[in-house]
């Protein structure tokens, strides 16, 4: 591979500056990755694929920051469904739309604060949450139960709150994804979503989250792959200069957010991008909308990638299509806020350890705070006294959220009635058997036992719809869970809302089914 300038170069340390990306590594980090660092990268970028334990990150953090003390290390950790420290066993905290169903703003804070605290014991300093988005399209398939909901003002208020908590534990937070990405029936990990709203609306709604966070002092918002024709009718938020420079930099006087701190592009190789620009412009025309950091999140990269980026920055700075001024002053950026993470790291040192149990209970707790109940008509929740079968719907999940970890009531039911068993059933079974022949297993595989059947965004799904009906139709005793969008409402004599499937959740559900009393 040629290389246009020696590493020393400020040109080449700026361009390397810019780009975060993933690798893989749970202990340590590869040589050339801390090459690199020592060369002028400033940033990585981890997911579950990198976590074992809590002290397992805390010394694969280290071993990054001994390539570079104020390294960036950021991590999708939104709490709920989309969790990467415990993507083995599901969250220790419930995420957005359960905190926004209690409308607490101080539980909010709380959980927010929780995840900070985890996160620094684990040496990691930036967090891409909280998602500001206001779920507006209840079809969104990417969204969801991570957004606070449906109203603005909500949204809002949990937004700062979260990011106030999480910055109170020395984790910049960053706020996602601008300019809302609520309004779609589309993901963008796979195709470019379109948002078809006036710019009245826009400011009214999409902003009000993203405007409420910056005046909160969020460090970072990271921008989406979204077409919006008011703001610009042939670009990607991403990539669009209207967007980043236009709105969110601009000042509050011309109709701006004002926005001053890092701006983090989504996952730059993902298809609504890479498809239609390719990765290696796509990093270009970042930068020269606005963007500050670029995200390489959803594969791996490998060194020949990140110097391949590297010298497209380069190049496109020599050719004239890059501004100098303009790199330089992103990678200035992104040196600024790891300059802000080291001085937080090591306030947090002499405060001491933080109480990892205390932090625990927090997120159970707010989960059992969040579960709503449809009671029967004489008003009593029955508890179960004797085993149980959980038969689990599962829809295929969005990439946000993996198909890695598990969720539900069943090991916790499980635990609280032994004998308990469990059945999982996903698209497949019900293209192959219909939603009568997939109820009719399920009936079979429960017998006489309680049955209680969960799934996630029933409205989403028709087979899920389907065979729930079914399974009612002939079990009327049917315990129905809901742990995704309760969009469609209640259905049976007992139905629960969760409002997000972490562990916590699945842990409040079968207290509830069981009469356990929590403490």
């Amino acid at each position: 591979m040629t290389t246009v300038v020696p590493d020393s170069d400020t040109l080449t340390r700026d361009a390397l500056a810019v780009l975060q990306p993933t690798f893989v590594g749970t202990h340590r980090a590869p040589d050339w990755l801390l090459a690199q660092l020592e060369n002028g990268m400033t940033g990585v970028g981890l997911f579950g694929r990198n976590v074992v334990s809590t002290a397992q990150l805390a010394e694969l953090t280290g071993h990054l920051r001994s390539a570079r003390p104020d390294v960036l290390v950021a991590i999708d950790e939104e709490g709920g469904d989309v969790t990467r420290l415990d993507v083995h066993g599901g969250s220790f905290v419930p995420g957005n739309h359960a905190l926004g169903s209690v409308d607490d703003p101080e539980l909010t804070r709380a959980v927010g604060a929780a995840i900070g605290r985890r996160l620094a014991a684990c040496g990691v300093n930036v967090n891409w949450a909280p998602s500001a988005d206001i779920n507006s399209d209840p079809e969104n398939p990417v969204i969801g139960v991570r957004s606070f909901g449906e109203e603005p003002g909500l949204v809002a208020r949990h937004t700062v709150a979260y990011v106030e908590g999480l910055q109170s534990a020395g984790v910049a937070a960053c706020v996602k994804h601008f300019p809302g990405h609520g309004n779609t029936n589309v993901d963008s990990h796979h195709a470019l979503p379109r948002i078809d709203i006036d710019l009245g609306t826009l400011h009214e709604r999409e902003l009000a989250p993203f405007r409420a966070a910056i005046a909160a002092g969020t460090r970072c918002v990271m921008s989406a792959h979204i077409l919006v024709p008011a703001l610009d009718p042939d670009r990607p938020g991403t990539l669009s200069p209207a967007v980043l420079n236009g709105l969110l930099r601009a000042p509050v006087a011309e109709g701006g957010l004002g926005f001053d701190g890092l701006i983090y592009s989504d996952a730059i190789e993902m298809r609504a991008v890479a498809e239609t620009y390719g990765l290696d412009q796509g990093c270009v025309l970042a930068i020269a909308a606005g963007a500050d950091a670029l995200c390489i999140g959803g594969s791996p990269s490998d060194e020949a990638e990140v110097l391949r980026l590297r010298d497209a920055l380069v190049n496109a700075v020599r050719s004239g299509e890059l501004p100098e001024e303009r790199l330089h002053e992103a990678a200035e950026r992104v040196r600024a806020l790891g300059r802000w993470t080291a001085d937080e790291r090591a306030r947090l040192a002499a405060a001491g350890p933080a109480d990892a149990a205390a932090d625990a209970e927090i997120g159970l707790a707010a989960a059992r705070r969040a579960v709503r109940v449809s009671r029967p008509a004489d008003g009593r929740l029955r508890p179960l006294t004797r085993p149980a079968h959980v038969a689990t719907l599962s829809s295929a999940a969005n990439i946000a959220v993996g198909d890695q970890t598990p969720w539900g009531p069943g090991p916790e039911l499980a635990r609280l009635l032994p004998g308990t068993t469990t059945s999982g059933h996903a698209t497949a079974d019900a293209e192959r058997a219909g939603p009568a022949g997939l109820a009719a297993e399920v009936l079979a595989t429960a017998g006489e036992r309680p049955l209680v059947v969960v799934f996630r965004d029933r409205h989403r799904h028709p087979w899920v719809a389907e065979t729930v009906a079914e399974l009612l139709a002939a079990r009327p005793d049917t315990v129905v869970v809901e742990m995704g969008v309760p969009h469609a409402g209640p259905v049976g004599d007992t139905y629960l809302a969760t409002y997000g499937a972490a562990r916590v959740c699945g842990q409040a559900v079968a207290e509830l089914l069981t009469g356990h009393q929590p403490g």
